[in-house]
């Protein structure tokens, strides 16, 4: 037996129209949009490692490129962004049962004889032309709150840390589903040829918390082709393990090795037909052209005292978040479509105030400094900026409650995040809570919104994107009815 005759032989005229058919469709409706003005030439899109798919974008996009912001733990709404000024008189005053509403409470908190109120002890003021509310942890962020859209309402399904950054990350609690950077390397391509295309920061972080472990599968591909998958870069060392040759070995001796070994793949997939064969060549061969491109990428020596100055007095040391928040400007420059950042140690179940003000201090200047960046050299009409934790903390406290320090425990109804450049419209607050910062009032956003609302700003409409796997037309915003929050939208 043959497995390539048997191929062959099996491949009738139906087989192959119900095979192709699409595909040879989608070239068409390809062509069609690059003459548009929606897509890449044919020659250029030749010219991509990952050209984007035929007939993609569907429409005209704000954003070419994203940097996601994730404060790994559930920030603290309530303490950062949602000013609740009536809490002070509640001080350690239960929460009313009519604004707990019976909701879901951890095993951490549901032991507790009483939900005592815990008023932020941080001081609130509004910023910008719109009077945005910002707390003092964050003076950096207060000053560049006219090019945000405060989302305050935020909400989701999962109350423990994995399933909801597996949720807020791939819209599903379910592991085992893609990625939002991979969704988007995969149905837009890479703008790069010496990058990939969804690249991930994971660095040190300043409180004393216990930090939630990173799994994966909040970069994965899933059940996507895995060339889409996130490449971690680290936050110590080598930002790739195995990036420099062994000695004796030459750039051309590795070129060599390369051509055989894509040579004997190639042989392989016109056997069997498997793309992971496929994937693997392009993977072996952006690794060749990394070994240039992650040096460069990495040198700092080039960037001005002025520029280093927005981010901070850490920006030179490696790893940290003022680093990676640089090195993400410096990559979406050279052509990354998706950076991630994953800030850790936002799980304050106790100490609040002073682990809360550590991680502020991280990321405040840093996140402040990347947007001006950004927006000095151009780049922020064209680059979406999404921070955000995957759930927010509860207005009452968990275990001793003092007036300088208490903890919160987790709280899904919901939490603060917000967008900034690729055709958002800075300056705004959305949506509203009620005075325990508890449960939401004005336009509910969920989290699967906000993934197709981002979709829209690259311009993928969320309900037509979609990948068959194990017998269901998957999609990034689930099989439930989403919306584009267009009020966001300029």
């Amino acid at each position: 037996m043959n497995p390539l005759t048997d191929y062959h032989r099996l491949m009738t005229r139906r087989r192959f129209f119900g095979d192709n058919g699409l595909r040879l469709g989608g070239l068409a409706m390809a062509s069609m949009a690059a003459r548009a003005g929606l897509a890449p030439a044919p020659s250029a899109a030749a010219d991509m490692v990952h050209p984007p798919l035929p007939g993609m974008p569907h429409h005209r996009p704000r954003a070419r490129r994203v940097i996601y912001l994730h404060m790994n733990g559930g920030p603290s709404q309530i303490d950062m962004f949602d000013h609740k000024p009536k809490l002070g008189e509640l001080y350690d005053q239960d929460l009313p049962d009519s604004i707990q509403g019976g909701q879901r409470i951890t095993t951490m908190t549901s032991g507790q004889a009483r939900f005592p109120v815990a008023p932020s002890m941080f001081d609130f003021k509004q910023h910008g032309q719109a009077g945005t509310w910002v707390s003092e942890l964050l003076p950096h962020t207060a000053g560049v709150v006219d090019d945000i859209a405060m989302i305050k309402t935020v909400h989701t399904g999962a109350i423990n840390h994995d399933p909801a950054c597996t949720f807020i990350m791939t819209g599903s609690e379910v592991p085992g589903k893609a990625s939002i950077g991979s969704w988007i390397s995969y149905g837009l391509g890479s703008l790069s040829n010496n990058l990939p295309a969804f690249v991930v920061l994971t660095p040190t972080w300043s409180s004393r918390a216990s930090a939630q472990a990173l799994f994966t599968r909040m970069w994965s591909s899933g059940f996507l082709p895995t060339e889409h998958s996130g490449v971690a870069l680290r936050s110590t060392g080598d930002p790739v393990l195995y990036l420099q040759n062994p000695a004796g070995v030459g750039r051309d001796d590795r070129r060599v090795m390369l051509d055989a070994l894509a040579d004997l793949n190639q042989r392989s997939f016109e056997r069997f037909q498997d793309p992971e064969t496929t994937a693997r060549i392009a993977q072996y061969e952006m690794a060749f052209r990394m070994q240039a491109s992650v040096p460069d990428l990495t040198d700092l020596s080039g960037e001005s005292e002025s520029t280093l100055a927005l981010y901070g007095p850490e920006v030179n040391t490696p790893g940290t978040y003022a680093a990676s928040a640089l090195l993400a400007r410096r990559m979406i420059e050279r052509g990354v479509r998706v950076v991630q950042i994953l800030h850790r140690g936002w799980d304050q179940h106790g100490n609040l105030p002073n682990d809360l003000r550590a991680q502020c201090g991280d990321i405040d200047q840093p996140t402040a400094g990347l947007l001006r960046d950004l927006k000095q050299r151009g780049l922020l009409d064209d680059t979406l900026v999404v921070w955000g934790g995957e759930f927010g903390r509860t207005v009452y406290c968990q275990g001793r409650l003092a007036r300088d320090n208490y903890g919160r425990d987790h709280h899904p109804s919901n939490f603060c995040m917000w967008m900034a450049g690729g055709g958002v419209r800075g300056g705004q607050t959305y949506g509203e809570t009620d005075d325990f910062s508890y449960n939401i009032t004005e336009n509910p956003v969920h989290v699967n919104d906000l993934n197709a609302t981002m979709l829209h700003c690259l311009g993928i409409r969320h309900e037509r994107f979609t990948f068959r796997s194990q017998g269901l037309e998957q999609r990034l915003t689930g099989v439930e009815p989403q919306r584009v929050i267009h009020d966001l939208l300029v």
